[in-house]
């Protein structure tokens, strides 16, 4: 099922962005770009994303990259970047 239309990412994708580290709307929009555009499914993704403990929660409070690389850079570059 589609979560964002407007760039075509599935609750799977979401997912499995989650898996990799993703743990918040922000950072789950830096992955893929959902929720970027006119905003109607950021609520859920928080709802896919929940209220549990994230599996990279340490690294995200101390500022560290939590993301998988892709194409050689970390995905936490981009949110240093919209900052």
């Amino acid at each position: 099922m589609y979560v964002c239309s407007c760039f075509g990412v599935t609750e799977q994708q979401v997912k499995q962005h989650a898996e990799n580290g993703a743990c918040t709307p922000r950072q789950i929009a830096s992955a893929c770009k959902a929720g970027t555009d006119c905003g109607s499914c950021v609520r859920r993704i928080q709802s896919l994303l929940g209220r549990g403990a994230c599996p990279r929660r340490e690294l995200a409070d101390r500022g560290g990259p939590v993301l998988a690389a892709v194409d050689g850079r970390d995905a936490s570059d981009d949110l240093e970047e919209a900052a």
